[in-house]
């Protein structure tokens, strides 16, 4: 298992291309500083991650700006699903229950 896998944490853009690239499976929540809603998740996100066996990690979109272009993001908190470096599957309902993120992570590995 890996260390984000253990403990997802906040990693810059450039992490995140290392990180799709070293993981099959990476989920990824974009974030804000300041999100209530981002912040109330990231437990839910880091109690699923480590059930699943799948890494996780938070991202700040505007860290660079870029980011919110490339994946789309029009709202936070979003999830996203990568495989093999590329993403396959989005959720950006606000907060979402750890059965909901339970479910919609498996779907898609």
């Amino acid at each position: 298992m890996s260390d984000t896998t253990v403990q997802p944490r906040t990693i810059d853009a450039a992490a995140l291309a290392d990180a799709r690239e070293r993981h099959e499976t990476l989920l990824v929540q974009f974030q804000t500083n300041g999100c209530s809603i981002c912040h109330s998740m990231e437990p839910v996100v880091g109690n699923v991650a480590r059930e699943v066996g799948v890494p996780a990690v938070f991202v700040n979109p505007r860290d660079p700006p870029g980011l919110v272009e490339k994946y789309q993001i029009t709202s936070v908190p979003t999830l996203v699903v990568f495989r093999d470096g590329e993403p396959v599957a989005r959720l950006a309902d606000g907060f979402v229950s750890g059965e909901r993120l339970t479910t919609f992570l498996e779907d898609h590995i």
